[in-house]
């Protein structure tokens, strides 16, 4: 198999994460599923993430955060703004879906809004981004913006809720679903046995 597919938010700290693990991992291939979870907890009756409704757990997971940052030698800085936005960044990584680009882009979207407290919903941050990766910013940008894509988004957000996706990070190794960055090395195992 050797193989995994990482629905993500990146808006979602543990999201942040699963991106930059798998990211400069070499041993499976990841398929990249942005998606919001927005429209996933709004059918769960919240306007907002649990760590911002319930307050001991949003205590709790800021607390937590630098433990596991440290656990995988990643940088962290609390976001100013959480969640933040998310719709622009999964619009364009919905383009690089396929392209070799893609890992790159999301573990530097991810960097900006959890170590450098960059609002990724803002059109400057992204196009920094896309160039900084040797990418057409402009042409991304309106293609992200396009029609089409947004559908495309709003279908990808509507195939996690067909997959009874409730979190992210959440990961498929075949038909097996594993969800929260603690899972993660149970779905690689899967994925390369």
């Amino acid at each position: 198999m050797n193989e995994i597919t990482c629905w993500f938010d990146f808006a979602s700290n543990y999201s942040y994460l699963s991106v930059l693990r798998l990211a400069r991992q070499k041993e499976v291939i990841v398929h990249w599923k942005p998606f919001l979870l927005g429209p996933i907890f709004k059918e769960l009756g919240w306007n907002n993430s649990p760590f911002v409704l319930q307050k001991d757990k949003g205590d709790y997971v800021w607390m937590d955060m630098p433990r596991q940052c440290a656990k995988y030698d990643l940088p962290w800085r609390q976001p100013s703004e959480f969640p933040r936005r998310s719709i622009l960044a999964a619009r364009v990584a919905l383009l690089g879906d396929h392209q070799p680009w893609i890992a790159e882009f999301c573990a530097r979207t991810m960097l900006a809004n959890f170590e450098h407290d960059e609002d990724i919903g803002n059109e400057t941050v992204i196009a920094g981004i896309l160039t900084s990766i040797g990418l057409d910013a402009d042409a991304l940008l309106n293609a992200a913006q396009s029609d089409d894509n947004k559908a495309r988004l709003r279908a990808r957000t509507e195939e996690a809720c067909a997959l009874h996706i409730f979190g992210a990070p959440t990961f498929f190794a075949g038909a097996d679903m594993y969800w929260g960055n603690d899972r993660l090395d149970d779905a690689l195992a899967q994925a390369t046995r």
